[in-house]
């Protein structure tokens, strides 16, 4: 059969050169984002004017600064002193990729109206309040249960309502549509605020430590390995196109898969198609396995958070999926009369996912070493140490210097001093949110269904959807039960 290497998705993928550039200042920009709220820990409040979105039903509080101390901007204020400082930032970084200035900052202006007023829709009280008790708080009596992360789908709708239906529109945003720039900044942020989810779980995340070796191996030899192979021998995928799939569906997302773009060298639109079917299938995994987990696991709590861990493939959906499965089980758990502590079913599920994304960066680095040696390596000697480097993703020592920082911090530090800590990440990861709404909706803005049919997204569908649901979520169940079976939470105090 074939290999389906797909053309046609080269037509809105930027030069080569690009990419690394983008790898470089994403690094860069992500550093600067992280050190700047980091500051906040050390009493220096320099981006609390950052804007945040709460869930809502009155759209007069749905959005407010980070920090208390800004609160004179009101919500208003602060979405535009956010808009301004990334339109700065954003357009000194689009000369350094040869993007003409006054075209790149009048078209962001476009992308970023849209894509926060879709992240502020998707915060709608009707689309993503998720348990008995915030449904009585707002007042309503149904609800999607899409999380926060509903804004991301939203985002992720009218960019495909745009491609699909407003093509000259979706060719005139071209020059700020930028998913590559804007996820590669969002992980470099991602890792402080991974770190600052470990050292509050870190006597958990001690007590799990040979669960979480078992993920590693999991995630990246086993699971990855058989979607591989999937991929390249019953689909017919080019090596291109096998190892971002792979990444995608079985390690951690949208990060995984862009990473393994970047070190393998694939072509941008690569990562970008793999984090279009990631988003859609986390948040079906979002709405299927918390009630799942319920039915068949509630007896077996910390079973189905680790289940949830190694079977949602994205971070953030994969914590909402714990907060629901932990409210659904505890409340199954209450009316037979036992009473768990809370914490410890979403504190599984968020321990296995930071395990696992701990070795996003190494992962890559194998990766690149692989490609450069053995696969596209441009004579028959091995490669050089330089061209090794020259493929390696720059972006992730951005991820895992963030993390290690945190980490460092927060190891053996006062309560006081890792509350701080906290609080400044919680800052920094305002930033990651409005970057990831960005990248879902220019994902959406370069996904023309047209275009992605010609170029095989049925059979990426079709790839993802067996590997996922035919093997993927069952081994890590076998797994999870394996490490968990019989492990429950200690009891709530009376």
């Amino acid at each position: 059969m074939a290999e389906a290497t797909h053309p046609a998705a080269d037509a809105a993928a930027p030069a080569g050169p690009t990419g690394g550039r983008e790898d470089v200042l994403a690094l860069w920009l992500g550093l600067l984002v992280f050190v700047l709220a980091l500051a906040s820990a050390a009493g220096i409040d320099l981006v609390g004017w950052v804007v945040t979105t709460t869930i809502w039903v009155d759209p007069a509080k749905a959005l407010a600064p980070v920090s208390k101390g800004y609160a004179f901007l009101g919500g208003l204020g602060a979405v535009l002193a956010t808009y301004v400082a990334l339109l700065v930032v954003l357009t000194a970084g689009a000369v350094s990729l040869r993007i003409e200035p006054v075209r790149f900052a009048v078209r962001f202006t476009v992308v970023f109206a849209i894509a926060y007023l879709s992240w502020i829709a998707g915060s709608y009280a009707n689309l993503a309040v998720t348990t008995p008790a915030d449904l009585q708080k707002f007042g309503i009596s149904w609800s999607l249960k899409l999380t926060n992360e509903g804004g991301y789908i939203v985002a992720l709708l009218v960019g495909l309502v745009i491609a699909n239906a407003f093509p000259s529109l979706a060719e005139w945003l071209q020059e700020a549509i930028r998913p590559e720039l804007y996820i590669k900044i969002a992980i470099v942020i991602l890792g402080g605020f991974i770190a600052i989810t470990a050292a509050e779980k870190f006597s958990l995340a001690s007590s799990l430590l040979l669960r979480g070796i078992a993920a590693i191996v999991e995630a990246y030899l086993i699971y990855w390995a058989v979607v591989y192979y999937v991929a390249r021998k019953w689909f017919g995928f080019s090596r291109e196109w096998a190892a971002p799939l792979a990444s995608g569906i079985s390690i951690c997302g949208v990060s995984a898969a862009i990473a393994t773009g970047s070190a393998i060298r694939a072509r941008p639109s690569v990562p970008i198609l793999v984090s279009s079917l990631v988003v859609i299938f986390a948040v079906v995994e979002v709405l299927i396995l918390p009630f799942a987990a319920q039915a068949y696991l509630s007896h077996q709590p910390l079973v189905a958070g680790a289940w949830l861990g190694l079977s949602v493939k994205t971070d953030g959906a994969a914590v909402a999926s714990g907060a629901i499965a932990e409210s659904l089980i505890l409340a199954s758990a209450a009316a037979e009369g036992v009473n768990y502590q809370k914490g410890w079913i979403l504190g599984t599920t968020a321990t296995v996912k930071v395990f696992i994304d701990v070795f996003i960066g190494l992962w890559a680095f194998l990766l690149a070493y692989i490609w450069t040696n053995y696969i596209n390596a441009k004579t028959t000697d091995r490669a050089r140490a330089r061209e090794i480097w020259d493929r390696f993703p720059k972006f992730i020592i951005g991820y895992l210097l963030t993390f290690l920082v945190v980490l460092l911090l927060t190891w053996g530090a006062s309560p006081e001093l890792i509350g701080k800590i906290k609080s400044a990440a919680g800052q920094a990861n305002v930033f990651r949110v409005i970057f990831f709404v960005l990248t879902f909706f220019s994902i959406g803005v370069l996904s023309n269904f047209r275009r992605l049919w010609q170029e095989g997204i049925g059979k990426l569908v079709a790839v993802y959807a067996l590997s996922l649901f035919g093997f993927i979520i069952w081994v890590g169940l076998l797994i999870s039960w394996i490490f968990f079976a019989g492990v429950k939470p200690p009891l709530a105090a009376t």
